[in-house]
């Protein structure tokens, strides 16, 4: 058999790889390839030293500090900023025993006070009414599901805290580098007004939602709403965090197409092309680090929501049916509208965050003109569109689901599902009740007549 028969060639992973570096740097102003390190493609090396510089152009970090400070003020997630003078890479930390987790500690901890008393009285209101109607005793049971957020913290979002930190620090380097390969920094406009504006009004929701209860449900009494002012707030801020982190995952992707066509026009820009494909591989994982870093968060977010928001419409389409629309029933229209705008803001963001990141800039690759540039930036673009479809740049949280506007329209046909069966119920019940109160009545009617007769029958008896 012919040995240089090479169709039983052993398969070498490295060859394509050196082909391509040859492939690449071929012209590059007469160097050989040699003269290049793997740092020429993966961009320069953030060390220690860089520890100013990290600081000085993390841009993103001193525009929604706002938001990070209002979380360790409230014990959500204390994470905490070395000092600019420390050299060190890692500008975000977690520790169990800093000072901003014990802060948290004390906060949760004094919460808990107000928080168990209120879900105790909930609690005995709900035991003590078990022989009223059902839709009366189920106002209890949407009240207690919505503290459930407060005792789960530690679990959801404390126990995540060392990923949130790589995350915070997944941004940091990526500024420094974006700023290292393009020659200019990433410009986030407005955001820091909008960060302010989100921490104020994530407050101003939490007391409007929380008074309107109070003032709209017969037993919400006003001591009552000092527990959920801040579990609101919470899931305020947890919604706005969502928010800022899907707008700038927008803004990096779109300075890097607006620079990526800038390398295009050039001469020879392969190797640049390369940069930038690895900085496109960090943006994706950044995306996919933000879901696995809050991931049990948003899941228990996403259940509340869900199990709330099914419960309350339930709550009122019964009451309706009953006594029709009422100031009770307006309350509970006000907690489903506020859950499945939370919800809906969620999805739609981390949708458009995935479609600005992936698929509009995949057509933009794809767009490009092969037969204007040279050989090797052509398989530069190939590889590009092939980083893109296997770092696939979604939202998940950490394996359970997919964020994006699939995961709106499901929770929106499960709680149809279960609206219908719980409605089914509620019409039996009624028609049970009335075929019982027609009943009475007609036996009602019966007894008298017949009373009338027998007395009627008496009397003639007696003449």
């Amino acid at each position: 058999m012919n040995r240089h028969d090479h169709r039983f060639s052993i398969y070498n992973p490295k060859r394509n790889e050196a082909m391509w570096k040859r492939e690449l740097f071929v012209n590059n102003e007469g160097k050989d390839i040699k003269d290049f390190q793997i740092k020429d493609i993966y961009g320069p090396e953030i060390t220690d030293k860089d520890g100013a510089l990290l600081d000085k152009h993390d841009s993103f970090y001193l525009n929604t500090k706002s938001l990070l400070v209002l979380f360790q003020i409230m014990g959500v997630m204390p994470i905490m900023r070395v000092p600019k003078s420390a050299q060190t890479t890692r500008r975000t930390t977690y520790n169990w025993i800093s000072k901003a987790t014990l802060w948290a500690y004390l906060v949760w901890g004094l919460e808990c006070i107000i928080v168990v008393k209120v879900g105790q009285e909930r609690l005995a209101n709900f035991q003590i009414g078990s022989n009223k109607r059902f839709d009366e005793v189920i106002y209890n049971i949407i009240f207690l599901s919505i503290l459930i957020p407060h005792f789960l913290l530690p679990i959801a979002s404390w126990r995540h805290g060392p990923q949130v930190a790589i995350f915070k620090n997944m941004w940091t380097h990526y500024q420094l580098k974006y700023l290292k390969i393009t020659g200019k920094p990433i410009v986030f406009p407005n955001l820091y007004i909008l960060t302010w504006g989100l921490c104020i009004f994530s407050w101003v929701l939490s007391f409007a939602v929380v008074l309107s209860q109070h003032y709209l449900q017969d037993d919400f009494e006003l001591w009552h709403s000092f527990a959920y002012y801040h579990i609101i707030a919470m899931l305020d801020g947890f919604c706005s965090l969502w928010y800022i982190n899907c707008n700038a995952f927008g803004t990096a992707s779109r300075g890097l197409a607006i620079n990526l066509h800038k390398a295009l026009e050039a001469e020879h820009p392969a190797l640049k092309l390369a940069q930038y494909r690895h900085l496109w591989v960090d943006l994706s994982h950044m995306m996919q680090q933000l879901g696995r870093a809050y991931s049990n968060m948003y899941g228990i977010y996403c259940m509340v929501i869900f199990f709330t928001t099914t419960i309350s419409l339930y709550g009122a389409l019964s009451e309706i049916l009953e006594h029709g629309l009422s100031y009770k029933e307006m309350g509970l229209f006000v907690i489903v509208a506020y859950c499945m705008t939370l919800l809906f803001i969620i999805c739609n963001e981390a949708y458009h965050a995935s479609r600005k990141v992936g698929h509009e800039f995949q057509d933009r690759l794809l767009n490009v003109n092969l037969g204007a540039i040279d050989r090797s930036t052509q398989r530069e673009v190939e590889m590009f569109l092939v980083a893109i479809a296997k770092n696939p740049p979604i939202m998940n949280l950490d394996g359970f689901t997919n964020i994006n506007r699939e995961l709106f329209t499901a929770n929106i046909s499960f709680m149809s599902t279960y609206l219908i069966v719980l409605m089914q119920f509620k019409l039996t019940l009624l028609r049970q009740g009335a075929r019982k109160t027609v009943t009475a009545i007609v036996r009602a009617i019966f007894n008298t007549t017949i009373t009338d007769n027998g007395a009627g029958g008496s009397d003639e008896d007696q003449e």
